[in-house]
């Protein structure tokens, strides 16, 4: 594949199940070393930063996304051992569309997370640990945010207000994002089609449903699950 994606863009990747689209994503966090070829950032070779720098930079949400039984404050941001960064701690839940859901809890942000070490834990669904983690990636206001099917345990209008926020809150941000949804590829600058590891289509929305291939196909046949 080639691909270049410029700052503050917000590219989405598609594709099905074994196309190669995480795979990609994790070459870009360095989680391992492409066999061959190179991904450059500012025309330097990835291999060239450290690490630690590297994944500072970024603000990442897999699909396999973890929580732990600690308070809310400290699933978002586990180096707030002063307690200095809990308005930045509110920002994050609120961008990630938690906001609501912390205003009514008696302890907010310091309620305990589960009910494994205290039988008053708060128990969220799937889609508010999605989200929970999603706060956990923009903390540190990253360069760049990778997104792995982050709104997949949402609903549809779940998935429609939180779109909407993202889109505010990464205003000139560089923003990968993988969906099989493709209602969220429609926010994106650029839409990379994938298909068994290569890129077999690209370009906006509205230029891949002009050009009536597998992108197309793909989002018509979830336009109906819509409209039954």
């Amino acid at each position: 594949i080639n691909m270049k994606i410029n700052a503050g863009e917000k590219v989405a990747i598609v594709g099905y199940n074994g196309a190669g689209k995480s795979t990609l994503v994790k070459l870009i966090c360095r989680l391992y070393d492409p066999q061959e070829g190179q991904i450059l950032i500012d025309g330097i070779d990835i291999k060239e930063y450290s690490t630690k720098s590297l994944r500072h930079a970024f603000g990442i949400v897999m699909q396999d996304f973890n929580h732990y039984a600690f308070t809310i404050a400290e699933n978002v941001c586990p180096q707030n051992d002063d307690n200095s960064k809990r308005e930045e701690i509110q920002n994050a839940l609120i961008s990630a569309d938690l906001g609501d859901k912390i205003r009514k809890l008696p302890l907010g942000i310091d309620s305990p997370l589960t009910r494994e070490f205290d039988k008053d834990g708060v128990i969220m669904s799937g889609g508010e640990f999605q989200k929970l983690s999603l706060a956990r990636a923009k903390i540190n206001e990253p360069k760049l945010m990778i997104l792995d099917e982050v709104t997949s345990a949402l609903d549809p209008l779940a998935e429609s207000r939180l779109n909407d926020t993202l889109l505010k809150d990464t205003e000139g941000k560089t923003v990968i994002f993988i969906s099989h949804r493709l209602n969220s590829a429609k926010y994106a600058d650029k839409i990379y089609m994938f298909e068994l590891g290569r890129i077999i289509e690209s370009g906006t929305h509205n230029e891949l449903m002009e050009s009536n291939g597998k992108y197309a196909e793909i989002f018509k046949l979830q336009a109906l699950k819509y409209s039954d």
